[in-house]
């Protein structure tokens, strides 16, 4: 069965996680300069166990995670933030990705809620990667559009941060960087688009069709900046081939 969203999420959600706390527990050692091996002589595990800690690789228990801290002298502690809520904001937004992956080419690579930092401070809903040809696309999912200036305007602030992510660039050559749209077909969607084509089709020139093609084929190149729509029905989904009925922005 394919991983959901929440799954993939709670994968990256949990590598940062793991990278946080090691390279708070790397600094903590080296400020007391101990050594691995005395650490985990203290702690009763291989040195090897502690260095796979310190570098985010080791899914280390938190009995283990607070004797470690223990030996270091720091006070462990794990809090949840339920007010903040997920960057994917609700389930129809959930779905509009869970979709898009679903028609994915397994020649792109997927990552979720990428945070960027600078020049400007976001979360990327989505960002794709073709390791091959060096392609990345950062990707924002919307069930609905309040504020359309100031969306487009933010999610292409983002994208030309991506260079400060974690990771970047995720491919071997230069990377070309790419944006997408990924927006649900409903009558205020479609009314919103329409009724500022122009703002629109300058922040997403390409056609909707080039993309899917190349999201979902083996071999095409997505272009610099499309829109692609979900028709979500009941239970069922899927990626339309090009713009809804009287759609033109993206044709």
């Amino acid at each position: 069965m394919a991983d959901t969203v929440i799954q993939r999420l709670a994968r990256s959600r949990g590598r940062d996680l793991r990278r946080r706390v090691g390279d708070e527990l790397a600094a903590l050692r080296e400020d007391r300069e101990l050594s691995l091996r005395e650490v985990g002589r203290a702690v009763g595990v291989h040195p090897s166990v502690i260095a796979r800690a310190e570098a985010g690789e080791a899914n280390v228990t938190l009995e283990t995670l607070a004797s470690i801290a223990t030996a270091l002298g720091a006070e462990p502690s794990v809090r949840l933030y339920p007010a903040t809520g997920p960057r994917l904001r609700d389930r129809v937004q959930v779905r509009l990705i869970e979709t898009l992956l679903g028609a994915l080419h397994p020649r792109w690579r997927a990552r979720l809620e990428v945070p960027v930092y600078r020049p400007t401070r976001g979360v990327i809903d989505l960002v794709l990667t073709e390791p091959r040809t060096s392609e990345v696309v950062g990707g924002e999912a919307h069930s609905e559009i309040r504020a359309a200036e100031r969306q487009l305007r933010h999610a292409a602030e983002k994208v030309d941060a991506l260079p400060s992510a974690a990771g970047w660039p995720w491919t071997d050559g230069r990377p070309t960087v790419g944006r997408l749209l990924l927006l649900r077909s409903t009558a205020a969607t479609r009314a919103v688009v329409n009724a500022t084509p122009a703002l629109f089709r300058a922040a997403y020139p390409g056609r909707t069709a080039d993309a899917v093609a190349a999201l979902t084929g083996p071999a095409a190149a997505v272009p610099e900046a499309a829109i692609v729509w979900v028709d979500l029905r009941g239970t069922a989904s899927r990626l339309l081939d090009g713009p809804p009925r009287g759609v033109t922005v993206g044709r």
